[in-house]
């Protein structure tokens, strides 16, 4: 079902502050056509952490006339319309989610909300909805340049694994008949784009702007480029990928595009990457540059309302999940295996300046009555870590700096982030600073004072860490650290909690049906937390998005680093039994975690004694006759 336009004006708020969304807008600044149009999967919510508004705001900063266009309907041209034709050109961006993502889970049923939508109502944007919106956009404005980003188009800008169709499918600048794609956090490579187009450069000219994509039509030009690259985008050459024939029937192949891309993956020195689909190649230019102090500290002082698009009658759930916090840094050195961080934030932590942050701290604070409900990013604790030399981080081509060990030259000093925290709880009008973001335990047990400061001052009786596994061999492959280190913390902060008089606790987050894990190993997981009364809620089962190292092992049974088997649990009702297991505790899951036990041949854990994991039958309720 198709929604109505969201953008009905009702009432009298001004939306004096907001982007335009329609003529009207346009209008009261006094404009008669725009110079870039942005549409957007998710509603408007004018905040930084909504992607395809910082992209508008960024542009905006540069001195263009940029509207925006929210979760336009997808069976007409109408809403694209609105604003009449831009000048430089349109993007396009699924939102914040991977747009099959938002709309399917783990076990491929359609989800009953939709976060990014006014009221969480779900059939707010299409299937696929980079390759949609931009064939909409070819559609109502024909000759110009459709540039499309965002997450999704950034995780399938290379032939990628579709976990909801369940084949391999081609890059997504093809799908789109996009002109350039740019991918990661795009404020470099957009901004080098829209300054070339308005000095009068056609978007044919735009080949060699980092961070971005673009398809080469003609064998002949992209075999020429394979020659020539060498003094061109980087001069260490390009890499050619498998092609997309090679890589949707060939494991071995996609296992060996998945090492070459993560090996490309360091802007510093990266190089561009060829990949042919048929008698057409896509070309992948190295990653943007990160961003440093001063540019993070401007792209947070743009002039956000920091508030949803006042048209919409209903509350958008993302914003309130987030109106409260504040952004530290972006980006993450860890190298999970099953997160795609890496490849859309970039490893490299770039970090916004303690005046930047508290300045969004006593913002916060006036709106929030006192409350930060987070200070943190992708990791909690990884604020201005970086790597102690620059020549060794210019030339390191590791996935991780994390795994299997922390590295000698990451400076994992924790004093700048215990200085920022202090300011924060410390500003006008706060009261409470608290930190919600996941806590990397294998950094935090470096320093005692932060795990002190975190029992302390920002943990509201509940903190979360990712341990996701406790088998070293599952860990492994999900390039995480062995378990003790998180027995190691969760004392630390157990004896820094009763010191300070709290009683507060760790929320662990888990994940099964992970490549690698099995129901034997998953039957371990299930026992050590019982052993430790630990009842997690966080439970989720592995769901294989683009890009991801996990995902190529989940398709290829292949570690792609070692070419060595991974064991892979694809049955979905296979999933719902490893699940069971985690959920001991739970009454609900008692039958299907006696089905897993008994067919890992476990029938032992079934039983009412201490060792046992769940019950030989449900409790029987009794009920009162009524006459």
């Amino acid at each position: 079902m198709t929604p109505p336009s969201p953008h009905a004006r009702i009432g009298t708020r001004s939306t004096a502050r907001f982007l335009p969304v329609d003529r009207d807008d346009m209008r009261a600044r006094g404009w008669s056509e725009l110079d870039v149009l942005i549409i957007s999967g998710d509603a408007y919510v004018d905040h930084p952490a909504f992607g395809p508004v910082l992209i508008a705001r960024w542009l905006e900063a540069l001195g263009l006339r940029v509207g925006l266009v929210a979760q336009p309907r997808w069976n007409t041209t109408d809403d694209v319309l609105r604003m009449g034709r831009p000048r430089l050109f349109v993007g396009v961006s699924a939102g914040n989610l991977d747009s099959m993502l938002s709309k399917l889970t783990a076990q491929k049923k359609v989800r009953s909300e939709d976060d990014y939508s006014p009221g969480g109502r779900t059939n707010a944007r299409p299937n696929r909805a980079t390759v949609v919106y931009a064939n909409l956009c070819r559609q109502a404005f024909p000759g110009l340049p459709v540039i499309i980003g965002g997450i999704e188009a950034s995780l399938r800008r290379i032939a990628h694994y579709d976990y909801w169709s369940d084949q391999v499918r081609r890059s997504v600048l093809l799908d789109a008949k996009a002109h350039l794609l740019v991918y990661g956090m795009a404020e470099r490579a957009i901004a080098q784009v829209a300054t070339q187009l308005r000095d009068g450069a056609s978007i044919q000219d735009l080949r060699d702007v980092r961070g971005t994509a673009h398809v080469r039509s003609r064998p002949e030009d992209w075999e020429e480029l394979v020659r020539a690259q060498s003094h061109r985008v980087s001069d260490r050459g390009v890499v050619v990928l498998p092609g997309f024939d090679d890589v949707r029937t060939d494991r071995v192949a996609f296992a060996r595009m998945t090492k070459l891309v993560e090996l490309e993956s360091n802007p510093w020195n990266a190089r561009a990457l060829v990949q042919p689909h048929g008698s057409e190649a896509v070309v992948i230019n190295p990653p943007a540059l990160p961003l440093d102090e001063r540019e993070m500290d401007a792209v947070y002082a743009m002039p956000f309302a920091y508030a949803p698009h006042p048209s919409y009658r209903e509350p958008i759930p993302a914003f309130e999940t987030i109106r409260r916090s504040v952004v530290m840094h972006r980006g993450c050195f860890g190298g999970c295996a099953f997160c795609s961080i890496t490849q859309h934030e970039g490893r490299t932590v770039q970090h916004r300046s303690r005046q930047s942050i508290v300045r969004d701290v006593e913002r916060v604070a006036r709106e929030g009555h006192g409350v930060i409900s987070d200070l943190g990013g992708p990791t909690a604790n990884m604020y201005r870590m970086r790597c102690r030399d620059a020549r060794i981080e210019r030339a390191c081509r590791k996935p991780s700096c994390l795994h299997p060990s922390v590295c000698a030259n990451l400076d994992t000093n924790h004093g700048p982030l215990l200085e920022l925290m202090e300011a924060a709880r410390t500003a006008r009008g706060v009261r409470h600073a608290y930190v919600a973001s996941g806590v990397r335990y294998d950094l935090a047990v470096r320093s005692p004072q932060y795990v002190r400061a975190l029992a302390l001052h920002h943990t509201g009786g509940q903190l979360s860490v990712a341990p996701e596994h406790v088998d070293p061999g599952v860990l492994r492959w999900m390039r995480k650290p062995p378990i003790e280190h998180f027995e190691r913390f969760a004392q630390q902060f157990e004896h820094a909690s009763r010191a300070a008089g709290r009683e507060q606790y760790l929320v662990a987050y888990l994940i099964v049906g992970h490549p690698g894990s099995t129901l034997r190993d998953t039957i371990e997981l299930a026992l050590y937390l019982k052993r430790r009364g630990l009842r997690p809620r966080q439970v989720q089962e592995f769901i294989p998005t683009p890009m991801t190292v996990a995902t190529a092992m989940y398709w290829t049974g292949l570690d792609p680093w070692t070419g060595h088997s991974v064991p892979v649990t694809a049955c979905l009702h296979e999933k719902k039994l490893f699940k069971s297991l985690v959920l001991w505790w739970d009454e609900k899951q008692w039958p299907l975690a006696r089905e897993a036990l008994r067919k890992a041949c476990r029938a032992d854990l079934i039983g009412q004694g201490r060792g046992c994991l769940v019950p030989p039958r449900d409790r029987v309720v009794s009920r009162a006759r009524t006459r």
